[in-house]
């Protein structure tokens, strides 16, 4: 989880953005200074577009997610976002193969979603292991979809868990196996823990249940 601030281009986690909004300077960017809470939707899309122009991969995903979504005052449109987060996709950015591979799921082009998604694995991104191993396991693969959760979860991925305990349920995995994954779950946990994080998870879970 991470802020982006297209006035500068930097990104933080949202745990440290938190806190610092907390400290009464959430109007601000904590890189440049920059006065975030004067801009309109419409200056924050310029700020984006500069970064966009230079070739910036967090402010390409920004568009693209304003493009899939219908944010920032843009109208929604889907083919165009889908081009914007390959962009990004081709520069690097994690999020935007995990969000390809998500989509590309959804449309039944099981091919593309795995290769997004195994690209987003390999940077790290817990969530797209997730994903790989809700597919696999959909498709039959349950020892693979076993290794890709028990990675997930290792790392600290709040889905991963659950699913590996569901699959202990069922006999896919051993007592052995799901209390090591357990342990190391709970290591990566703590090590990420502040009171912040707490704070900016409670909220995104409050706005979920709000909306369901």
């Amino acid at each position: 989880m991470d802020e982006y601030y297209p006035c500068c281009g930097k990104s933080i986690c949202r745990g440290c953005a938190y806190s610092f909004a907390e400290s009464e300077n959430d109007e601000r960017c904590p890189f440049c200074n920059s006065d975030r809470g004067k801009k309109t939707a419409e200056e924050n899309i310029e700020d984006i577009t500069k970064r966009v122009e230079v070739n910036d991969a967090g402010a390409i995903y920004m568009l693209a997610d304003s493009y899939y979504q219908g944010l920032n005052g843009i109208q929604q449109d889907q083919t165009k976002a889908m081009e914007l987060y390959a962009r990004a996709a081709e520069l690097g950015h994690s999020k935007a193969h995990s969000n390809l591979g998500n989509i590309y799921y959804m449309g039944g082009d099981l091919k593309k979603a795995k290769f997004h998604l195994e690209a987003a694995a390999m940077a790290g991104h817990e969530v797209a292991r997730n994903s790989l191993g809700l597919i696999e396991y959909n498709s039959g693969n349950k020892e693979r979809a076993m290794k890709y959760w028990t990675i997930a979860a290792s790392a600290g991925d709040l889905k991963a868990m659950p699913e590996l305990r569901l699959s202990f349920e069922q006999g896919y995995v051993n007592r052995e196996s799901i209390n090591s994954t357990l342990v190391a779950y709970n290591n990566s946990c703590a090590e990420m823990r502040s009171e912040a994080r707490d704070a900016v998870i409670n909220m995104m879970c409050n706005d979920q249940i709000g909306g369901s």
